[in-house]
């Protein structure tokens, strides 16, 4: 698996370079037995390839601009890249003009060196947990690829990329958990910031209230570097915390029920890994987490929000994913007076959480209640597949509607089902709560 950390030794010591890192990255893309053709919507070959022996002979002269100097990355298809079209995972944007100029978080990347290699695919428009699209393809989970699983969204091609090796870090967005689900339910590493940190400009919107900004990657180590690079930081090493005493909140609630069997096998072995190493795990009651309902009736802010950034193309609706088509199509039963009372409900729940959680070093909680279900039982009716997208999404939407931040990390064995532990903190402690996750990875690394 590919980390900044020893690419980044390995460049330095002359073992690699980054054109041939570019080469094994289009390798596995364009292998026929793999799911690059779907995972992406187009290359940047050429360009790559350029950029990567320029990095090269920079390297030579001693030149390094960050940690992630020379590494290639995959960008999700929202975010603007100049003289490129930005799909949004659609068809009626394909016409549209080239951007003419790089989102923020694009320009960050590459003023840090990274090199984009192209453009994954994801649910039409960033509207789905579950990770299909009819129209550019569902790319397979990596886990039981012979019966065809789904992948998770909406960053659905950059979480299979990045668990392919296809890239170092996959760029993705989150609205509801479209990071932490794929990431997730593909095995690897994701992280969403709290929304303000990172610029959201030159990335298709769906909901201005709730959209993050963040990586998916190999380990939270590689996160935290990228994720400093995307909020205009200095990418200086995690705070080193020892796993011994850190204070940890288990939300008893909804979040903690109704769990796949795997789940709950796999969440209860990590907590009593996390015990033996002498985290603290104390139960608390969150009342809040129940109301969800409540938070995301037809559709919350991303319905609402939507439902008005669209409705100049809802002309052209028919050519939607009909089921994204019917989750934008819910915002327009909202009212102004109930879009001012969500509002109101959501600033109560982030004073009652933050109160609850602030004698903890971070809450921690499945990312996902289940395993990735199939595509066939996801698209086999559009009940079973709003039924699923539901459940996929349940426990990562809490985390936007508090204005947190939150990462998700493998917790499950060699060769099982994946499963994400995610570990979660309110809003603008995003450093702290990487550093309580790598306490956490490193834990159950020695464990």
């Amino acid at each position: 698996m590919w980390t900044v950390a020893q690419l980044g030794a390995d460049l330095a010591a002359g073992t690699t370079t980054s054109r041939e890192l570019v080469e094994e990255a289009f390798a596995r893309i364009v292998d026929p037995a793999g799911e690059g053709s779907r995972a992406f919507i187009k290359l940047y070959a050429d360009s790559a390839r350029g950029e990567a022996e320029f990095i090269d002979r920079q390297r030579k002269a001693g030149v390094r601009r960050s940690p992630i100097d020379g590494l290639p990355i995959s960008v999700k298809d929202l975010f603007d890249v100049a003289g490129d079209v930005t799909r949004a995972g659609s068809k009626i944007f394909e016409k549209n003009p080239p951007a003419r100029v790089d989102a923020p978080a694009i320009a960050r990347l590459r003023a840090a060196g990274a090199i984009l290699i192209g453009r994954s695919n994801m649910v039409e428009f960033a509207f789905g947990g579950v990770g299909l699209n009819p129209h550019y393809g569902t790319p397979k989970n990596p886990y039981d690829r012979a019966t065809g699983r789904v992948p998770g969204g909406s960053t659905s091609g950059g979480a299979v990329a990045q668990a392919d090796g296809m890239c170092v870090m996959a760029l993705g967005s989150d609205t509801r958990g479209s990071i932490r689900q794929p990431a997730a339910l593909c095995g690897v590493t994701g992280f969403k910031p709290t929304m303000r940190r990172v610029p959201r400009e030159g990335a298709f919107p769906l909901s201005t209230t709730l959209d993050s900004i963040g990586p998916l990657a190999n380990s939270v180590a590689c996160c935290a570097v990228y994720d400093a690079i995307l909020a205009g930081e200095k990418p200086d090493p995690l705070l080193e915390l020892p796993i011994k005493g850190l204070r940890l909140m288990l939300p008893r609630s909804s979040a903690l029920d109704d769990l796949d069997a795997h789940v709950t096998r796999t969440f209860v072995s990590t907590l009593s890994r996390l015990g033996r190493a002498g985290a603290v795990l104390t139960e608390v009651k969150v009342p809040a987490f129940d109301r969800q309902p409540e938070y995301f009736k037809n559709g919350g802010f991303a319905g609402a929000e939507a439902y008005h950034i669209h409705k100049p193309n809802l002309g052209r609706a028919a050519e939607y994913d009909p089921r994204v088509a019917k989750r934008v199509m819910m915002g327009w039963e909202m009212s102004a007076e109930d879009y001012l009372t969500l509002g109101e409900l959501r600033a109560a729940f982030i004073r009652e959480v933050e109160a609850l959680a602030a004698p903890y070093d971070a809450i921690i909680m499945p990312t996902t209640p289940c395993i990735a279900p199939t595509i066939a039982e996801t698209q086999s009716s559009d009940e079973d597949y709003f039924r699923w997208n539901a459940r996929i999404m349940r426990n990562t939407g809490l985390i936007n509607f508090l204005d947190g931040c939150a990462a998700t990390l493998p917790c499950h064995a060699k060769g099982a089902p994946p499963v994400g532990l995610m570990v979660c903190g309110t809003a603008m402690t995003d450093r702290r709560t990487l550093a309580v996750a790598a306490a956490i990875e490193q834990a159950l690394s020695r464990d």
